[in-house]
């Protein structure tokens, strides 16, 4: 029950959404009637069964949700406008059925409104979309927990208060082009690499994603950079099979079999590639997607062109700086230089109070340390990162290397 239950949240509460958000154009009381539903649901369908089609009973109990919310209200000049901007909540504009069509792309370039900073885009649309917990949307972007649920709140609040509507407002202009991106992005490391919990991957979420890109990319056909990520995306989770062993633990990148690949993945990952970097300016992503893809190519770990990998990272680091391109610059100027060269990188990273709450800095941090030969030092940064780790997987996996001493 629980697992159909999250398949559901996952696959329908998000186009439940979208459909009401077009329909109705409120993103937080939406928002707001869809949580009611999926609380609703997580009481009712225990005792009475998961429903034949769980989008409409979603879609009705919501829909009622917003009914009775405009019913109670007793401002008369709000129902008056309810009533001249053409929104009938007596009957049911999907007439009990599941809404025709995919509505979770739409949804999301709603909610990369131009009210909102990129930052505030992006993570009130991991939430209110894509579901992702405040919690996991805080480990994507290095704050504290906290932190991003005033951001969320914050650009709720935004929205309100501009008298947002987002009504037939979905238009795929190259800003919301760029949000959307940015957070079909984030969705996907979080299938591919979960941030908490006892499995090290969700792919139902990645291939979510993946399949999100492929209609950006229909809506967009021309746009290099979603041509780019898309090509990401499939390289990246080319390697999903050999990421975890029989016991769901983590196997590195050095350690896996190649052989395993998915290797129809690869080779779709890196035509996208090709073409991306023929047909337009050159962005993140298509940076992104040619590291994966000579990681891809290599036949194994040994054969990795370190020096080609190091000199699209600086480019990266150029275009789009953050502490996630400074952690795999790390580790390319180690591999392809000295690892000291890539612990200075590291040490400057851990400077910040931010990152150094951060599980994979240490954690690059303790792998250099080794390759360096400090293994006392490897440890104890081991240790530390293990303390930090929400992901059992990573956690096991960072004690495993802390215990490995001489």
């Amino acid at each position: 029950m629980k697992a159909r239950f999250e398949d559901v949240v996952a696959r329908d509460a998000p186009r439940v959404l979208g459909a009401l958000v077009r329909r109705y154009g409120s993103v937080a009381d939406c928002e707001d009637a869809v949580q009611l539903a999926l609380m609703a649901a997580l009481q009712q369908w225990p005792l009475e069964g998961t429903p034949t089609d769980p989008r409409a009973w979603l879609m009705t109990v919501a829909r009622r949700r917003l009914v009775d919310d405009v019913r109670s209200s007793t401002a008369r000049k709000d129902r008056e406008s309810l009533h001249l901007a053409g929104v009938s909540w007596t009957t049911d504009p999907f007439d009990g059925a599941s809404p025709a069509g995919d509505d979770t792309l739409s949804c999301l370039l709603l909610c990369s409104n131009p009210a909102l900073s990129r930052a505030s885009q992006v993570a009130l649309t991991l939430r209110v979309v894509s579901g992702l917990t405040t919690a996991q949307i805080a480990s994507a972007f290095f704050v504290p927990e906290s932190t991003m649920g005033q951001r969320i709140s914050r650009a709720k609040n935004t929205l309100r208060k501009a008298g947002v509507d987002f009504r037939d407002d979905n238009r795929a202009t190259d800003e919301r082009l760029s949000a959307v991106r940015h957070i079909l992005y984030l969705v996907f490391n979080e299938g591919y690499t979960s941030s908490g919990g006892q499995a090290l991957l969700d792919v139902g979420l990645a291939s979510e994603a993946i399949r999100l890109t492929r209609q950006l990319l229909r809506t967009a056909p021309g746009d290099s950079e979603t041509m780019g990520l898309l090509g990401l995306m499939l390289l990246t989770h080319s390697r999903a099979a050999t990421r975890t062993d029989e016991r769901g633990d983590l196997v590195v990148l050095a350690e896996q079999d190649r052989s395993r690949w998915d290797h129809d993945a690869i080779a779709e990952g890196v035509r996208l590639v090709e073409r991306a970097l023929v047909s337009g300016p050159v962005g993140p992503f298509q940076i992104q997607a040619a590291i994966a893809a000579i990681h891809a190519e290599a036949r194994t770990w040994a054969e990795t062109d370190w020096p080609q990998i190091l000199l699209l990272y600086e480019m990266l680091e150029k275009m789009n700086p953050g502490p996630a391109v400074s952690v795999n610059l790390a580790v390319a100027t180690a591999m392809a230089d000295t690892p000291e060269a890539g612990l200075a990188i590291t040490r400057s990273l851990l400077d910040d109070p931010a990152l150094s709450r951060n599980h994979r800095v240490h954690g690059v941090h303790a792998h250099l340390l080794s390759m360096a030969g400090d293994l006392d030092g490897a440890a104890a940064c081991f240790s530390r990162a293990a303390t930090l780790a929400t992901s059992a997987p990573e956690q096991r996996y960072l004690l495993k290397m802390a215990a490995q001493r001489p």
